[in-house]
């Protein structure tokens, strides 16, 4: 593995809302190696878009603690790029404002490149983001992304509201750009399937905590938490007979202002007995052994 170029320990967010503490991410470590492509990954609300922001101090308005080594420079790809983008300003200008300070006066013909490694054509550049389709503006983020030549690309979701091939050509696009300019990759996401695809480590985050971290061939050959198995049990197989029932997870996320006592995922997971819901639990009962 390469050297970190990110480490995180202990990683906590804690916010006031209406008088109460909201602590939606807990003490969360991981590395994320040089030049690597690493995973956050895990359902809707458990906190990985926060601990995101959190390592680029990017929250306002929040108690960050917690231990961040290394000070790479981080670029961020947004989910919905109609929201990251300014409507008002034609493509070619938002890009420029990326572009480092040594680049400015070529910027015409670096902004016509960056719209060319990304598959777009230089004519974008003159173009509003409103003018062009989901995938494209998925593409000038990502020019704008690497425009600023990062050591760390972080990709929140940004393929949620494409097509699948769409999809694909996104994540492969983020992929090679990011290792044209050597830059790690650390995608965010709740599909297992995209991580097997596009990353070499992966952190499985419930309920604001990691509950299990390793290589991505490893874990998902044998995941050992009832949680990663039930996110890699609801991936649809193509092999499943027709009518086969999909596999899900019964419940939903706790809201981080009423954390369950004990294990987090106690409420759903079927190994639950009664002492996973003790201030004082340590152990799963479902967790499977380290594979000798």
């Amino acid at each position: 593995m390469n050297a970190p170029i990110l480490q995180v320990r202990g990683l906590s967010v804690a916010f006031r809302v209406g008088g109460c503490r909201s602590v939606p991410v807990r003490n969360v470590s991981f590395d994320i190696p040089r030049a690597g492509r690493t995973a956050l990954v895990g359902e809707s609300g458990c906190g990985k878009s926060l601990t995101a922001l959190a390592i680029g101090g990017l929250l306002e308005n929040a108690e960050v603690s917690g231990e961040i080594s290394g000070s790479p420079r981080i670029s961020y790809i947004f989910q919905n790029p109609m929201q990251s983008l300014d409507p008002c300003m034609k493509v070619g200008r938002q890009i420029a404002e990326a572009l480092p300070p040594g680049e400015r006066r070529c910027a015409k013909r670096r902004i016509a490149e960056l719209l060319a490694g990304v598959g777009l054509s230089p004519a974008a550049a003159s173009t509003y983001p409103c003018r062009l389709s989901g995938g494209q503006q998925q593409r000038v983020m990502a020019a704008i992304a690497i425009a600023a030549r990062p050591d760390l690309l972080v990709a929140d979701e940004p393929t949620t509201a494409l097509d699948v091939t769409t999809q694909k050509e996104v994540l492969d696009l983020i992929c090679r750009v990011a290792a044209d300019g050597g830059a790690a990759v650390l995608l965010i996401t709740h599909n297992l399937g995209l991580v097997a695809r596009y990353s070499d480590e992966v952190n499985v985050m419930y309920a604001g905590e990691i509950v299990e971290s390793g290589p991505v061939a490893a874990t998902l050959r044998r995941p050992r938490h009832p949680y990663t198995r039930g996110l890699l049990a609801a991936v649809p197989s193509l092999d499943a007979p027709p009518g086969t029932p999909l596999a899900d997870i019964p419940g939903v996320v706790p809201s981080p202002l009423a954390w369950p006592s004990g294990c987090a995922f106690h409420p759903r997971c079927r190994f639950a007995r009664q002492e996973c819901s003790s201030p004082n639990f340590s152990s799963c009962p479902g967790m499977l052994p380290p594979k000798s």
